[in-house]
Order: C-alpha cells, then structure tokens, then sequence
C-alpha cells in the first residue's frame, strides 16, 4: 500500500549523516552559498498536508533562494499524486514549469484523478500559487506485471563514490585553487549529496562528448516505502542536469553570466532501489541551440542496474 494522507514521516526519527562538502548542484549557484547551515530535512520538504480530498498544502525551507527549487515541486507534486493512489507505483512523470515559485508562501497541489484502470493509473497534478498555475505534472502509475523483455544499458566505469570523498578531493591542489563563492557552495548543507566525478570541469576543463557523471544520495536515512524514496529522486534529479549542457564549453551553471531555467522535465523508474543509497547520476546534451538546451541522464546503482531515466529542456541564456 502507497502513502495515506494524514501520514507524517516528518515526526519519524531518522539518521543524518556526515553532509559531504562535495555536494549538490545548483538552483542559482549565488544564491545557494547563503543557504542555512541546517541541513535542509528532505522528509519534511515531501510531507505535505492534507487540505481537502485531492488537495494538499506544501511548504519550502527556509532559505534565501529567490525562487523554489523546480526538483522540489516535482517531489511535492509527485507525492501528493502517490497520495491519491494504492497498490501501485508511479512509472513516469512529465511536467512543466510554468511560473517561479515565491518560497516565501506555500504552495497549493490540486490533484485531477483523470484514470483508474486495470493495469495503468493517471494523476494530474497543479501547483497553485497566489490563484495562478507555476506547475503542473502528469504521473502514471503501474500495477506490477511480468513482462517478456528485460534489458538496459550498461553502467559507464567511473571511480566509486568513496574515491571522492571530501578528504580525497580536499587532496588535490585544484581544490586548493577553488573560487571562494564555489567553495562555500560546496561546505552548504543540503538534502542531497553529489559527489561529481569530473571535477576539472569547474577550472574549465571541456568535455567534448559532454557526458559527466555525479554520484547522489539523500543526505538522511529515509524510511522502507518506495513511492517515498522514488519522489526523493524525482527531487534531486533536477539537480545540476543543466550542467551538463556547459560540459562542452569548458564552463559550469556557476558561471554569472548564465541565466539557467527548466522548462520541463520528464521521468521514466525502471526498477527498485534507494535514494538513500549511492546513485549513479549519468548525463548528456545531445543538442543545445535558440537559447535552449536538452539534457539527458541515466541513474544507476552501484552494481550497474539501470534504475531510471530522466530528460530535461532548460533556456540556457547568457545574460546580455
């Protein structure tokens, strides 16, 4: 059974662990070396309230991000869609984003129930702020079957996450060489964790097929309910994807003459995992042009299972 709606992991216990300063990428890379040093709590951000039959109420963290992080309102969205469903999980979600999200109120989930079949289940989901729509996500939802075909793609060789630890990485002369507001970025406690695998691409380094690697998990422990762990990597898969657009440049979203925005974002789970265990996060751009920019990854676990499929659009401007 999926989650009931009064339920608060909120006021469960969990562990936290040692935050990682190797972590996380972007919302607006100025904004978020200001970010509190309390670690941000990823389960309260996804537990949102009930306000009536298909409607909730989800609040953003305390921070001094001038608007809400686009990872965050596809995690409350999709949660207020599991919210409405029993028995089975979501496969995939598509969603744009339409206006920014003032973080400084709440934000409204309307919850459409648009099918309740046999084997596929559809919620549309908006999200409302001061009586206008900055959001909206379609998710489907799968009862488990058996299929005929199984296959994937393979799992790219990278070094593992424990090679890239903060004590391994403070090693290197080039973090040493650090720009002060990127550094500070990365001592910011947050929900996630990355840990990026090319780290020569922040000193401009280009990679000319484009593909970069990050390894990510939640920075708390989270409880054994997997529609749960699902909308927490529906959460940090908004993180640094965009990036992966600038690899080819030798340049980063922290660059200030960037103006980086999602557009939309679409979502595909192929099989079972933890976002509380290392992910690895594979990304590409296949094509940027017209101020716009496309974006794909493939999050695998460490023993090369293919465990979703992510793609994004963003407007990747440079400021005039």
């Amino acid at each position: 059974m999926l989650l009931l709606p009064n339920y608060s992991w909120a006021k469960q216990v969990h562990q936290t662990r040692p935050v990682n300063p190797i972590s996380s990428l972007f919302v607006d890379p100025t904004e978020s070396a200001f970010m509190s040093k309390g670690l941000i709590d990823l389960i309260s951000i996804l537990d949102l309230e009930p306000l009536e039959v298909n409607l909730f109420r989800g609040s953003s963290p305390k921070t001094s991000w001038q608007r809400v992080f686009g990872g965050q309102v596809i995690g409350q969205a999709m949660m207020a869609a599991c919210r409405t469903v029993e028995g089975r999980l979501p496969h995939s979600l598509h969603c744009y984003f339409i206006l920014p999200g003032d973080p400084q109120i709440p934000i409204i989930y309307q919850v459409e129930r648009l099918r309740d079949g046999k084997s596929y289940t559809t919620r549309r989901v908006t999200a409302i702020q001061h009586g206008n729509a900055i959001f909206s996500i379609m998710v489907s939802f799968h009862a488990e079957e058996q299929g005929s075909f199984d296959h994937q793609d393979k799992m790219p060789d990278v070094p593992p996450p424990e090679k890239l630890t903060a004590e391994e990485v403070a090693k290197q002369p080039m973090f040493r060489e650090m720009p002060d507001f990127i550094r500070r970025y990365y001592e910011s406690d947050r929900p996630i964790e990355l840990r990026p695998v090319e780290l020569g691409r922040y000193f401009g380094q280009r990679i000319d097929d484009g593909r970069i690697h990050v390894w990510i998990r939640t920075a708390a422990k989270l409880p054994d309910d997997p529609a749960l762990h699902m909308c927490a990597l529906a959460y940090a898969s908004d993180f640094s994807l965009l990036d992966a657009v600038m690899a080819r440049y030798g340049r980063t979203l922290f660059d200030k003459r960037m103006m980086p925005a999602s557009l939309d974002h679409a979502m595909w789970f192929h099989r079972p995992f933890r976002a509380d265990e290392w992910l690895l996060y594979a990304q590409d751009s296949p094509s940027a042009q017209g101020g716009r920019g496309l974006t794909r990854g493939l999050i695998f676990k460490p023993d090369g299972t293919l465990v979703a499929t992510v793609a994004q659009e963003g407007s990747v401007r440079e400021r005039k």
